[in-house]
Formats: structure tokens, C-alpha cells, sequence
């Protein structure tokens, strides 16, 4: 259902659509007449790899052999993970923080992809700063306990950066890297600040 839903909400018209099913039993029984039915305007490829879970531990040349014979090259699959890297500039300080694998974060690298984003950023709790990115984005909420240096999205507007634990349902964006709880701390500061974000050239 959760795929489903993915396809309802997104025009493929047009689109090459390749199967991939890791399973327990059963395999993928209907689902391609269920796919095709869905996006009708897309192209369903017959290349359709199915991993029964036992061996999945097992599987990775398998799977990378099938990705080539798709036509993408180990260079293409580096070229598709650039744009994975966030900075985050405060104040003369560069942050940088890897990007989680969602549409959030998508929909956040087409914001960034015309330029910079400012944002002003409020303490919140005595764990978080917290400020409007002056959009919705669509929201991949889960249950997380956060630790210093995870940005997260909430309420579909507004970034977070936590210093410090919190759990909730939140949608995770990413995670800064190479500093400490205190390092963080110490460069947000106390007070209103403003951080500028852009992807990593």
C-alpha cells in the first residue's frame, strides 16, 4: 500500500520503472499486474530483480550486476550521490552534514538547487535551534530520539537542529558531521542566529 500510494501521488508518465522485490515468501505474485495497472503512462521494464531475504546478506554483486545491465555504470552511481552533502554556514563557521534518503530531502535539494537558503534560527527547549524554511516539504515522519547534530524537519516548514535529546515523530533530514555535542553547542551559541544552507559543489 505504501507503494502505491508513492505511485498515486507522482505523475511517471513517460518513465522507465524497474522492479525491485526483497521478500520473505512469495515473491512478487501480482504486484506487476498491480504496478502496471497503476501507472499505465509509464514504461514497466521486464528486467525485474527478486531477492528472496536469506539471501539478501548475499546479494550486493548480484544486485550491482543488474543496476549495469540497466544501464547504469558504477561512474553514474557516483554522479547520483553528489548533491549528498549539505553545508551550513554560521557565521564564519562551514558545517558539513550528509543528507538522509527521502523525499523531503529531494524536495530540499530542489529548493537549494536555485541558490542558498537563509534561515533564522530560535532556541527551543534548551536542546534545539529551530526556524522556518518558508515552504512545505512533504513529510516522512518516524519515531526518533535525536542526538546532537541531527537536522530534522518538523511540521513540514521548519528545520531543527538539535544539540541535545528529544523523541518524537519527526521527519530526518540529515546528520552534521565530525563535531560534538559541545563543539555544536559552542559554535550555535545562545540567541537568535542565522544559518545559510547550500549543497556541497
Amino acid at each position: 500500500m505504501a507503494l502505491l500510494s508513492f505511485l498515486e501521488n507522482n505523475d511517471l508518465s513517460g518513465k522507465d520503472v524497474y522492479l525491485f522485490c526483497s521478500h520473505g515468501t512469495g515473491g512478487l505474485a501480482d504486484s506487476v499486474d498491480i504496478i502496471t495497472e497503476a501507472v499505465p503512462d509509464a514504461e514497466i521494464s521486464d528486467n525485474i530483480f527478486d531477492c528472496y531475504e536469506e539471501d539478501a546478506s548475499s546479494s550486493e554483486e548480484v544486485i550491482r550486476e543488474w543496476v549495469q545491465e540497466l544501464g547504469y555504470s558504477g561512474a553514474q552511481s557516483e554522479d547520483a550521490v553528489q548533491g549528498n552533502t549539505l553545508n551550513l554556514q554560521i557565521g564564519d563557521i562551514v558545517l558539513t552534514a550528509e543528507l538522509a534518503d527521502n523525499s523531503s530531502v529531494d524536495a530540499l535539494r530542489e529548493m537549494l538547487s536555485a541558490g542558498s537558503l537563509e534561515i533564522d534560527m530560535q532556541d527551543y527547549g534548551d536542546m534545539e535551534k529551530v526556524g522556518s524554511l518558508g515552504q512545505d516539504l512533504p513529510v516522512n515522519d518516524e519515531q526518533i530520539t535525536t542526538e546532537a547534530g541531527d537536522l530534522i524537519l518538523y511540521q513540514g516548514n521548519s528545520l531543527v537542529i538539535y544539540y541535545a535529546p528529544n523523541t518524537w515523530n519527526f521527519t530526518r533530514l540529515g546528520k552534521i558531521n565530525g563535531v560534538s555535542a559541545e563543539e555544536l553547542q559552542d559554535i550555535l551559541g545562545e540567541g537568535d542566529i542565522t544559518v545559510t544552507l547550500s549543497l556541497a559543489e
